[in-house]
């Protein structure tokens, strides 16, 4: 019969590309997956790895077996899951993946709000790109990813995810206080079409719709400074450097020099959190999936 930690440490490589890249999803050393890989081809009597230059392939023979694993391995977690929601209560540990407003804005609420529900409950949280975050739980390295996109571009999520809708959070624009349209209560988008602009990197899901908006009104952007955080940014547009697209959710007191003006035709991002289909009938999933929606509706009150 075939050893399924064995299964799971093949399918690790393949997924990871490396022993040593499997070894670090699954929290073991690289002697321990090399181990097990040892294992699994005296028990198949198949040899699993080849060398290619510094790194390893997979042969013909693994890779069918990779294909049969990933199907084992679903089916594991899903009765996993069903067994905890029979036994319906929250307990194990949780990785939420999550982009930093959202870290900033929900998940201080929701992680206090589910300590004191469900004490047995232990939440990892880490920052990431949803372009990151979603590949992540789609392999199995995150449990969890609060994600977004925007109501003019939709973020295509991997196979196999469930998406669950979490709050829709409306984004305005701050401009220097010394800009012509400072003043104004609200604007097009398009009439700071060509100015400078104040962005994520690029690669990352804000810089990459921000692009595409701007050139829809045939301008090519202007990305002057980039900034992961947006107090960062907020910082860089009092200075005068340029403009940035501001969300309300976790938005901080604004510093001096900056005007926010409302957009005429309102941008909104979506935020929702995914996670595995097998995964679904889990209870931690379900009640922090509850916790940051009442966060949600928390925080975005208080912005009203």
């Amino acid at each position: 019969m075939l050893d399924l930690d064995r299964l799971r440490a093949l399918h690790a490589v393949a997924t990871h590309g490396s022993v040593s890249a499997a070894a670090e999803a699954l929290h073991v050393t690289t002697s321990a997956v090399s181990q097990q890989l040892a294992k699994l081809e005296r028990e198949t009597a198949h040899k699993l790895l080849e060398r290619n230059g510094r790194g390893v392939k997979l042969t013909d023979a693994a890779k069918l077996l990779v294909m049969h694993a990933d199907r084992i391995l679903s089916l594991v977690e899903r009765a996993e899951a069903d067994l905890e929601a029979h036994r319906g209560v929250v307990v194990g540990e949780l990785s939420v993946g999550a982009f930093p407003t959202a870290i900033r804005g929900l998940i201080p609420a929701a992680l206090r709000d589910l300590r004191a529900r469900h004490p047995d409950l232990r939440v990892l949280v880490t920052e990431h790109d949803p372009f990151v975050s979603a590949p992540l739980v789609a392999r199995g390295d995150l449990d969890l990813a609060i994600v977004q996109d925007w109501n003019n571009e939709p973020l295509s999520v991997p196979e196999g995810l469930v998406k669950g809708m979490i709050c829709e959070d409306l984004a305005d624009v701050a401009v220097p206080s010394g800009h012509p349209l400072a003043g104004r209560d609200e604007i097009d988008l398009k009439e700071l079409a060509g100015d400078c602009w104040i962005s994520s990197p690029p690669g990352t899901i804000c810089c990459d719709w921000l692009t595409h908006t701007l050139r829809t009104f045939d301008s090519e952007p202007r990305l002057h400074h980039t900034a992961y955080e947006i107090s960062s940014q907020l910082a860089l547009v009092a200075a005068g450097l340029g403009d940035c697209i501001l969300p309300r959710l976790g938005r901080d007191p604004l510093p001096e020099g900056v005007a926010v003006i409302r957009l005429r035709q309102p941008l909104s991002r979506r935020i929702y959190a995914v996670w595995r289909e097998e995964a679904a009938r889990r209870p931690a999933i379900c009640a922090a999936l509850d916790a940051l929606r009442a966060s949600a509706r928390s925080v975005l009150s208080d912005e009203e």
